[in-house]
């Protein structure tokens, strides 16, 4: 299914506007490198998180290789190890503080840029990200969106942490479909193929391919240019040249049409 929708019969007539809504990645998009392990070493410390990645890393290994879901399993399992068992109310308190910092530390100036042209047209802005939501929702706010998608942080009896997924892991199609529900949710899409938004998706990995691919514009963000799996879209630099002061860029890139529509 994709977001976009085929350009409506309007008989002469113009169609109505449509809203637009610009999604961004967190991890090396709107922020430079991986966020998770140092996010788990400010909770926990550095030799817990050593000593996990060492009993786990034929599985990291295995992740980094195939993506899939062999990242989303190994991620559960240290998450398993160590998260399991801390208080939400604190791992949330640390978390934002970690957004702080990490936004203070390696937020990208060029996304932000981006992020702030969107901000100005008056467009919805939206994170979607694998990360945890518990500093990725601060993160957020300290950059002003309007919604975060994340991954969420089981939580069991006594207000600890199972140390798993609240559902899946928001990765890849899944970072697509958690988007539809939001924006159904703020009504922005509606669930018969009319009134959907035009959509902007700035990703850097092989996780952000399906979303792209489901954008009006896609935007590689990432920086390995025609080595990276997003290199059939328009680069970053590209589309803030061709906006100019303001104007909608030109050159940007479509995926192929889902023929399931949104409904």
């Amino acid at each position: 299914m994709a977001l976009r929708s085929p350009d409506p019969a309007t008989g002469g007539v113009p169609a109505p506007a449509r809203p637009t809504v610009a999604v961004f990645d967190f991890d090396g998009t709107l922020t430079d490198g991986g966020s998770v392990f140092p996010f788990l070493t400010s909770l926990r410390g550095l030799w817990p998180v050593l000593r996990t990645v060492l009993r786990l890393a034929p599985g990291l290994l295995r992740a980094a290789i195939m993506s899939g879901t062999a990242a989303d399993e190994v991620k559960e399992k240290v998450f398993g190890r160590l998260l399991a068992g801390l208080p939400v109310d604190e791992v949330d308190r640390r978390g934002a503080a970690f957004a702080r910092r990490h936004l203070k530390n390696h937020l990208r100036q060029d996304t932000l840029r981006r992020l702030e042209w969107h901000r100005r047209q008056g467009h919805y802005t939206v994170v979607v990200s694998a990360s945890p939501e518990c500093y990725v929702s601060p993160a957020g706010a300290e950059l002003g969106v309007d919604g975060v998608v994340a991954t969420r942080l089981a939580v069991g009896g006594g207000g600890l942490l199972t140390g798993g997924y609240e559902g899946k892991n928001c990765r890849g199609a899944e970072k697509y479909a958690r988007l539809v529900v939001h924006l159904r949710a703020k009504g922005l899409l509606s669930s018969n193929g009319g009134g959907q938004p035009v959509l902007w998706a700035y990703g850097n990995s092989r996780g952000d391919l399906r979303l792209l691919n489901a954008a009006d514009h896609g935007v590689d963000a990432g920086r390995l240019g025609a080595l990276g799996r997003l290199r059939r879209f328009p680069r970053l630099a590209q589309v803030a040249a061709a906006a100019g002061e303001g104007a909608a860029p030109n050159g940007s890139a479509r995926g192929g049409r889902d023929p399931h529509g949104v409904a």
